[in-house]
């Protein structure tokens, strides 16, 4: 029976002790911020350099504070002492993945106008393709749950890229038989219950991008330079192959090695091309004191933060948007990321409590945008973003391990010491 104590007991130590080290990762305990609260300027100062350590390519990073910008700063690899760098705040890079929240902006004014419900079937506003016949009912998959990937929808895309010399397929026909990035044998399909939990889905995207266009009676790009890009006068906003325009970022891989401007089958899901100066336009319009100024109703971009996703019992998806931190007056800080091969990555993060954001853009760091946007929001909010929180935890594994440790040797040397004394018995 003693033993048995032992064993218990010492299961219940190691997971009270897990169960509070991780309530501390949580909660930043083991985390150090860039700057101390409110210091714009110290973070700028620790950005600065911390880009620069890690850039491989170019990068355009933006600093937003009260809905203004505070600062700006881009890097170029092949800068020269003494020359202006070539990129600059009207460089257009590629956003990958958060094209994905530009198409939420779009859905979301279609809700507006009433021409789409949220919790109508997808398929209603779908008339050249439809989801495959399966286990599911298809009236379940609706626009809100793909906007919040809880639709059920299984492909996991990730779309493969195209080369400047291959045609790129319709809509349709990406719909029918979609180029995966991992290379396999892909369907946008139907595979968990819809509504009962959160899967990543490319495939969802693409099949907003049908429903803008049929919904709208226009071609997607089309409609979303009449109702974002122009009225905002963002005019390096694009859906256009990058390599025919002037005053792109050079694409890089992760080593640093010039690397193609690819096209994408799917401008919903990783299309969209931008610059900061446009990501900053965006910014400002969102956070506008006047209704006249923002794409959207207030209580709209308020429904679009409110969460539809959980993992692990934290809310991580609203509609369309990542909610990446609780903020201080219990909405959350906000906004999109996106990366792709060879090495692009953007970052899109700000916080509605007081109107400041972070911009970054970057190509040759698969990460790096979102290494300094986890970076910005535990300096807004104190708490790790959770696209963060799984590095986090594997950086304090040591802690973790220490404790485990020394629960077990305190048993073993409990266990030791019966045995000494009943041998002395």
């Amino acid at each position: 029976m003693f033993y048995l104590k032992i064993v218990v007991a010492t299961l219940v130590a190691c997971l009270l002790w897990t169960a509070l080290i991780g309530y501390g990762a949580l909660n930043g305990w083991f985390t150090d911020a860039l700057a101390k609260p409110g210091d714009a300027r110290g973070f700028m100062d620790a950005a600065v350099p911390f880009v620069e350590a890690r850039n491989r390519g170019n990068a355009a990073f933006v600093l937003i504070e009260g809905g203004q910008i505070f600062d700006e700063h881009y890097f170029d690899i092949e800068q020269q002492v003494g020359v202006e760098p070539r990129i600059n705040r009207d460089t257009v890079f590629a956003t990958a993945s958060s094209s994905k929240w530009i198409t939420a902006l779009a859905v979301m004014g279609l809700v507006e106008r009433g021409l789409v419900e949220l919790d109508a079937p997808v398929g209603r506003y779908l008339t050249r393709w439809q989801l495959p016949t399966g286990s599911y009912d298809p009236d379940t998959v609706t626009v809100r749950r793909v906007l919040s990937h809880t639709a059920g929808l299984t492909d996991g895309l990730g779309f493969g890229d195209y080369l400047a010399e291959e045609t790129v397929p319709s809509v349709v026909e990406s719909l029918s038989a979609p180029r995966s990035s991992s290379g396999d044998d892909v369907q946008i399909a139907v595979g968990a219950e819809p509504g009962t939990e959160f899967q990543y889905s490319g495939g969802g995207y693409l099949m907003l991008e049908l429903l803008v266009e049929e919904v709208s009676g226009e071609p997607f790009d089309q409609h979303l330079r009449h109702t974002l890009f122009e009225p905002l006068s963002m005019t390096r906003s694009t859906y256009e192959w990058p390599g025919t325009l002037d005053n792109i970022a050079t694409s890089y891989d992760v080593r640093g090695n010039v690397a193609p401007n690819y096209q994408y089958a799917s401008k919903a899901a990783t299309g969209f091309a931008t610059s900061a100066a446009d990501l900053a336009r965006l910014v400002s319009a969102l956070l506008g004191n006047s209704d006249a100024l923002r794409p959207l109703r207030a209580e709209t971009l308020a429904a679009m933060r409110t969460p539809e996703a959980h993992m692990f019992g934290l809310p991580v998806w609203g509609l369309g948007t990542i909610l990446y931190a609780p903020t201080e007056s219990g909405d959350f800080i906000f906004g999109h990321d996106g990366a792709n091969e060879p090495a692009l990555n953007a970052s899109i993060r700000i916080n509605p409590d007081n109107g400041d954001a972070f911009v970054m853009l970057s190509t040759g760091g698969e990460t790096l945008a979102s290494t300094l946007g986890f970076e910005w929001a535990f300096w807004q909010t104190g708490v790790p973003d959770f696209l963060g929180i799984q590095a986090v935890l594997a950086g304090i594994f040591n802690v973790f391990a220490a404790g485990w440790i020394v629960i077990v040797g305190i048993a073993l040397l409990s266990v030791w010491r019966r045995r000494r004394s009943s041998r002395q018995a």
